[in-house]
């Protein structure tokens, strides 16, 4: 007789499989059920808010309390998230929001700053007058210069305050302007030389007629930053160039002496005095013209001149020659015995007398007036100078003294297999100073000097107790406890998942058991088997042997012998 099946019955609608998967949770599962999925929600979200930080971006920085206090209000009103940093003086936004924010705030004239610039004399009212123009002016150029000052990133916040007199037509009564900054550095920050050098010359080159010696600069902690003069004592640039120039000689030093002791074997030091004075000196030098031959003539001049002499006195003394017509009358002759008139007419060898006579006084008295004649001669020369003019200006940053000390280990030898420390020979060190000099090139005009030692060297010391284990190290602790968080919350997680969930949702879709077969008339009861099972799915066929109809059973219908199972170890005995 063949074995008969009934056709199993039509799925019911999902919503009643629900519920009658529901029912069939005992209280266990049920409870598991709310729970479990609530708190691996919560413990997801716990995880992705703990392992992920929102992204804040800076907003503004370096705001003042009322630029601040503002800016924080209109936060508030557009339900922008902020946080505050450094201090209260910088805000931060998401960095999603932080361009769209920015722009809302200029907007509304967000940060206004502290100073006021250009933009004052923009918004200028009618009828004001010239000393409030001048005013505003003033103040306009002070927000300006310190809006510049603040751009440099070692200062957090200036101001800059100006001295400008008024303009007077008297020149005694003209006064120079003058200025001072102050300006608030941000901590652990200060200004080099350089940098209060720039600001000076900023200022000063803003203002008409400001000199640089006029402008004063002090930080928020009252330290005069700006010095009377640069000659007054060296700059961070001069310093700077002067340790350049050491690290120079002593590596130039131990460059050169490592391949011969070592690299470790060395140690130099080298002190540079650097003559930072500027000097200009113009010389002018005139040397005789000794030599003629070698002499140039730059000109020459020739003068002549002659004048008469005075006329000396002639004609025989006496009133008659004085007399007019006196000099035509020649002296009486005497003759012998003879008497002679004056008053008579002259006779013609009187008057031939007279006449030679007058002409040999004429005579006389040209050769005269010749010989008393005066001529002069001026012969002037002119020679070039031998003139040099020799203009020389010395480059600033010179050595004036270099003085380096060069200490050498001694050399390490073997003996017996043992490393020992032997000392130098003096001929060695001799080289090695003459090397050492050459490198750094001393000078005797200088008086320079190189000072070589050879000295042993210390060992390092171990360092001070025992290396910490690495599982003691602080870096192994924070990952560590990284590490097992993360560890902790996985194992939760996969408990509720695989302990609590699943079996939850496992019995939801497992199908309901299959209703209990009812016996039909010749039917065994499988020999007796405590706990049979009704089911007409499970028929026998008679005249079988019990044992092979429960095999072939379990061959053709292995749920339903399944479910048979089942049921006999949850409820025993039918």
């Amino acid at each position: 007789m063949a074995e008969e099946f009934t056709a199993p019955a039509s799925p019911p609608p999902a919503g009643n499989a629900l519920q009658e998967a529901y029912g069939r949770l005992s209280t266990r599962h049920r409870l598991a059920l709310f729970l479990g999925v609530p708190l691996l929600l919560a413990l997801i979200v716990a995880s992705l808010l703990w392992t992920r930080e929102p992204d804040y971006k800076v907003l503004f920085s370096g705001l003042s309390d009322k630029d601040g206090g503002a800016i924080l209000t209109s936060l508030a009103q557009q339900n922008v998230p902020y946080k505050m940093a450094e201090n209260g003086t910088a805000i931060l936004v998401p960095a999603n929001h932080v361009h769209e924010t920015r722009l809302r705030l200029a907007s509304q004239g967000l940060p206004r700053g502290g100073n006021v610039g250009f933009e004052l004399m923009e918004n200028a009212r009618l009828g004001l007058t010239q000393f409030q123009e001048q005013v505003n002016y003033q103040r306009a150029l002070e927000g300006e210069l310190s809006r510049s000052i603040q751009s440099l990133g070692t200062v957090q916040s200036a101001r800059v305050h100006l001295a400008i007199p008024k303009p007077s037509i008297f020149l005694r009564e003209q006064n120079k302007p003058s200025a001072s900054v102050l300006v608030q550095l941000y901590n652990g920050r200060a200004l080099d030389r350089g940098q209060v050098e720039g600001i000076v010359h900023l200022v000063s080159s803003s203002v008409p007629e400001l000199t640089p010696s006029a402008v004063s600069i002090i930080d928020q902690n009252g330290n005069l930053l700006s010095a009377e003069s640069k000659t007054n004592g060296l700059d961070s640039t001069q310093i700077q160039y002067v340790h350049e120039l050491e690290r120079q000689y002593a590596q130039r030093i131990t460059a050169l002496l490592n391949p011969i002791v070592g690299a470790a074997n060395v140690r130099a030091q080298v002190a540079v005095d650097v003559d930072f004075s500027q000097l200009e000196r113009t010389e002018e030098t005139f040397k005789p013209n000794t030599d003629q031959t070698q002499a140039s003539i730059r000109s020459m001049q020739t003068s002549d001149s002659s004048a008469p002499g005075n006329q000396a006195a002639q004609g025989v003394p006496g009133a008659l020659t004085n007399a007019p017509g006196g000099n035509n009358v020649a002296a009486p002759v005497t003759g012998a015995g003879v008497a002679t008139n004056p008053n008579a007419p002259p006779t013609p060898a009187q008057a031939a007398a007279a006449a030679a006579a007058a002409n040999t006084a004429a005579q006389t008295q040209m050769a005269l007036a010749q010989a008393n004649r005066s001529t002069q001669r001026a012969n002037t020369t002119n020679y070039e100078v031998d003139k040099s003019v020799v203009y020389t200006r010395e480059p600033t940053g010179r050595v004036r003294r270099l003085s380096a000390a060069v200490v050498v280990n001694n050399r390490m030898t073997e003996v017996d297999g043992k490393q020992v420390s032997t000392p130098l020979s003096k001929a060695e060190i001799d080289q090695i100073n003459a090397v050492v000099r050459e490198a750094v090139g001393a000078s005797n005009e200088r008086r320079d000097s190189v000072s070589v030692v050879n000295m042993p060297f210390n060992a390092p010391a171990d360092p001070v107790g025992p290396e910490l284990p690495l599982w003691q190290q602080p870096w192994a602790i924070d990952l560590a406890k990284s590490v097992g968080l993360a560890l902790l919350i996985a194992g939760i997680a996969l408990y509720l998942i695989f302990g609590v969930i699943r079996p939850a949702v496992r019995q939801l879709t497992s199908p309901p058991p299959p209703p209990e077969p009812v016996a039909e008339p010749g039917q065994i009861d499988l020999n007796g088997i405590p706990g049979a099972v009704e089911n007409d799915e499970l028929t026998l066929v008679q005249g079988n042997d019990p044992l092979d109809s429960a095999r072939q059973l379990a061959r053709d219908n292995p749920e339903a012998v399944a479910n048979v199972l089942r049921q006999w170890v949850n409820g025993g005995n039918a």
